[in-house]
């Protein structure tokens, strides 16, 4: 509490004191810069983190400010992450305690000292005053477009009085799929790579703009590098505040192209199998995967209509994850036509999904062909078209 009141007492002495609007960068006594925190290994902190420093050369007053910080034990917590609609919040620490954790989980953390003069130093504390007050602490998470990375960005261009000329540190044509996909790939996040293709849609494979590409620490820290303000570099100085040496990646998992090829693999051959046990246990399989198959389904349309995960919109998986499926996996072996009318039509709809695969507007997971082709054969079994001991008949339309 008394932390809190000497660094209100700080920020009020820093907005009313009487700077010239025009100085050195050094001669208000205050350092401001970015520290960017290298990717750890579980899942929360795949992507790293970005945060704000203020160290008064005078005082020895140093601050971190931090926006991506939420409340675990909210009332509600996982309903709202799962809706969109999770607060965060602007907190403070000193910089032993923040960079401790760091040094601990041994990820390295990189300052950067920007080029800012005394009145643009006291704007950005203006506005971070402002957000620390109550009723401005709180905004609504958005992973792509506003987060604890973004916000810092966004300080630096409210600061500004020269115009921001932005570096460029990804390829051109560059997605948000893709710079996603760089971290995942990199901690061999397989299965959680195949969550986020499952539940974002075709605007994650939007072309980014420049700007759009700090959405993440590490993009920040290289546009930052090679950003101007005015015509004068945005970093004056980098520094490594902590560096663990080199770490190794980690170990390889089992993937889930490995185990869908498998379960497809055993599929067909249990199919041509003419055994009673065999067949019911495939029975029983088929309905439990075109039930799960179609819950998945009814997932993806509540995160694009139920939520406010603007890009779980326009998800072309429901092309294959058919919610309807929900109500067909009860009714398999049903001899009523309309049974296998729809599916016919679901291995006609999933056999062009294939064909399509690779040029269709939104990434597919690779993993996802096997269980695909999986649910094309089970749908021509059900559909009348091949029984499942491998006689193939084509019954009268």
């Amino acid at each position: 509490m008394k932390a809190t009141i000497r660094r209100i007492i700080f920020f009020i002495s820093i907005v009313i004191s009487p700077w010239p609007l025009v100085a050195q960068s050094d001669s208000c006594h205050l350092r401001i810069s970015l520290l960017t925190c290298a990717p750890g290994e579980e899942l929360y902190a795949t992507f790293g983190h970005s945060a704000l420093r203020v160290y008064d050369t005078v005082s020895n007053e140093d601050v971190i400010y931090n926006y991506g910080t939420f409340n675990f034990g909210e009332p509600g917590f996982y309903t709202k992450f799962i809706r969109g609609k999770l607060l965060y919040y602007l907190s403070t620490s000193d910089f032993n305690s923040f960079t401790a954790s760091y040094v601990v989980e041994k990820r390295e953390i990189t300052e950067q000292v920007l080029n800012l003069d005394c009145s643009e130093k006291r704007k950005i504390l203006q506005v971070i005053f402002e957000n620390l007050l109550e009723k401005n602490r709180f905004y609504k998470y958005d992973f792509l477009f506003d987060n604890c990375t973004t916000r810092l960005r966004d300080l630096v261009e409210k600061s500004a009085k020269e115009n921001i000329h932005y570096g460029k540190a990804v390829p051109a044509n560059t997605t948000f799929r893709n710079l996603i996909y760089e971290y995942l790939d990199y901690n061999h996040e397989d299965w959680s790579k195949l969550g986020i293709d499952l539940l974002l849609g075709s605007k994650t494979d939007r072309v980014m703009s420049e700007r759009e590409t700090m959405f993440l620490p590490d993009y920040l820290l290289k546009t930052f590098d090679s950003t101007h303000k005015g015509i004068h570099p945005l970093v004056t100085a980098k520094t490594g505040i902590y560096q663990p040496g080199t770490l190794s990646a980690p170990g390889n998992s089992i993937s889930p192209l490995m185990v869908f090829s498998i379960l497809f693999i055993l599929v067909a051959a249990l199919s041509f199998s003419k055994n009673r046990i065999t067949t019911q246990i495939l029975a029983g399989f088929d309905g439990f995967v075109f039930f799960i198959t179609g819950m998945l389904g009814f997932l993806m349309l509540f995160m694009w209509f139920g939520t406010d995960h603007i890009m779980c919109s326009n998800n072309y998986n429901l092309a294959w994850a058919l919610p309807t499926h929900i109500i067909a996996s009860f009714y398999m072996y049903s001899r009523k036509k309309m049974i296998k009318y729809y599916f016919r039509l679901t291995a006609m709809i999933n056999l062009l999904l294939i064909i399509l695969w690779f040029i269709l507007p939104q990434a597919f997971n690779i993993s996802l062909i096997p269980f695909v082709i999986m649910l094309i054969t089970r749908s021509l079994v059900h559909a009348g078209i091949v029984i499942s001991h491998g006689q193939v008949y084509h019954q009268e339309l």
